[in-house]
Order: structure tokens, then sequence, then C-alpha cells
């Protein structure tokens, strides 16, 4: 799936990559500033969590539970250096959780991704305009 979207469309397109999400880990691919975080929180939202979601730049992960008590973890790898800095955190026990894992700048960390998992590339065409490409892998 492609399409283009504005922030007036955001909740729509975060009910949609949930609906491909099989095994709950989401992949966000994107320059920076191209809206990953902004997507994740609407994401966060639309499962039920109610606590302020924000990225998790310096922790790595974030621990939201939504209403029915379920867990979702958001990752941001952006400052890692080497796949280690993950496995050291116990990265793959996350993915393989069956919780929500929201995961930025994945890139990181590739050869620690589940084979099974939803690549959400988002790219902006000008100041509104954002195209998202949802692949499901596995």
């Amino acid at each position: 799936m492609k399409k283009n979207y504005t922030l007036d469309q955001l909740s729509e397109v975060a009910k949609e990559v949930i609906s491909h999400a099989e095994n709950k880990v989401m992949l966000f691919y994107g320059e920076m500033g191209v809206g990953k975080t902004t997507l994740i929180k609407e994401i966060a939202k639309q499962l039920g969590v109610l606590d302020n979601v924000s990225s998790p730049t310096f922790s790595l992960v974030n621990e939201y539970y939504s209403e029915e008590n379920e867990k979702v973890y958001h990752f941001d790898f952006y400052r890692i250096n080497k796949e280690e800095e993950a496995m050291d955190m116990g990265v793959e026990e996350y993915f393989y959780s069956n919780c929500w894992c929201l995961v930025e700048w994945p890139n990181k960390v590739e050869n620690l991704l589940p084979l099974k998992a939803v690549t959400i590339n988002i790219t902006a065409n000008n100041n509104q305009l954002r195209t998202i490409e949802l692949i499901n892998n596995g």
C-alpha cells in the first residue's frame, strides 16, 4: 500500500497501519523530522495508550500500557553505534514478546529485526503532505 496523507488524515493512516501488523512489530523508516514519532503517537493512541508518548532518544525504549493493560514498546535506535548495544538491552526479547513494538531507525539494528514485521516508509513531499508506504515482511 502506498498513499499520500496530511496531518488531518493521521488517525485514518494509523488505523490502516495497525491493521497490517500481524505480529505487532512495526519498523518506521524515514529521514529526521519526516513524522515517524508523530505517526507513532497516533498509533499508540489508537491502541489505547493514555500515557504521554515521546521518542525514547536517550533511553532507547519507552514502555507504555494500553487501557486493556497491553504493553506497547517504542524504540528509537538513532543514537546507537553498534547492534551489540541493542542486544545488551535484550531487544530480541521485546521483538518476540507478542507485544506491540514500534521501532524508529530500525536500520541501526537490521540483523536483529524479526522476519515478520511491517515496514513503514515515510517521505515528505512538501510541508504538509507525506507519503506512506507499507510493506508486509514475512
